[in-house]
């Protein structure tokens, strides 16, 4: 079985993209295991079916982790989602997708080639919990919060050592009964934090749309940090805006790298 793809990545946390017209209907999540595996497959953080815009212009996506499992929704993945609309011809600045957390608007900030630049509405966040949480031995100062998907931002004065493994036995942790996307964060200036990712469904990843709005939103609450918040990740710089109420704002890249054909065996 021939499924062909974009690959996209969203300040190095990367997608295959495929619209849904040439997408197979058997067996998608374990579809999206093959495609997404970095040795015997393409390699991505995840799989996503796009659907174009639609007679109201909403265009919709369906999102898949690298694992198989199909998540609310991604905020790099959403931009290179957009990506790929502008690339094949939609001539809006303004670009609404439907998402598994619901709606979303992008506007497209600058494009240079393949590089884009987006703003998107992350919606409204809502934060669950503040103080202590006890996993693996340790007590950790987290906040617990919702931006679209479940986020455990965990405040650290430096990153630590085998944060991954930290990580990962949060995102697993019973308080979470579908698993959560945790966020390491280090406060780095009155408008600026260093942020690590661990994602639900993928693991370590380079960036995060919804983890640096997860993490922003959470040092904004705390009175840590200032909107705008830049978030500073392993894979560079984004820009979040919230008010401390109503719909938070992040800015980011999107970039289209390579085209091809994945040769699925069932």
């Amino acid at each position: 079985m021939t499924i062909p793809f974009i690959k996209a990545h969203g300040a190095k946390n990367d997608f295959l993209l495929t619209w849904v017209a040439d997408a197979p209907r058997c067996d998608l999540p374990a579809i999206a295991i093959a495609m997404c595996n970095r040795n015997t497959g393409v390699g991505a953080d995840g799989w996503m079916l796009v659907t174009p815009a639609d007679d109201e212009a909403y265009a919709s996506i369906r999102l898949f982790n690298s694992d198989g499992s199909e998540p609310e929704m991604s905020g790099n993945g959403t931009r290179c989602a957009a990506a790929l609309l502008i690339a094949a011809g939609h001539r809006d600045r303004q670009i609404p997708i439907v998402t598994g957390a619901g709606l979303k608007r992008l506007e497209l900030i600058s494009r240079e080639d393949n590089r884009f630049w987006f703003q998107m509405n992350m919606g409204t966040p809502s934060i669950v919990s503040t103080g202590p949480f006890e996993v693996a031995g340790k007590t950790l100062d987290t906040t617990i919060l919702n931006v679209g998907n479940p986020q455990c931002a965990v405040f650290v004065d430096a990153i630590p050592d085998g944060w991954q493994a930290l990580g990962s036995a949060i995102e697993r942790h019973p308080h979470f009964p579908n698993r959560t996307n945790v966020s390491f964060i280090r406060k780095a200036g009155d408008n600026r934090i260093d942020v690590r990712f661990f994602e639900r469904g993928c693991g370590e990843t380079m960036s995060s749309g919804t983890g640096s709005t997860g993490a922003a939103v959470a040092a904004i609450a705390r009175g840590l940090v200032q909107s705008p918040v830049v978030v500073d990740t392993p894979a560079g710089e984004m820009t979040l805006t919230w008010n401390g109420e109503g719909d938070a704002s992040l800015t980011g890249p999107a970039e289209i790298v390579a085209r091809g054909e994945f040769y699925y065996q069932q």
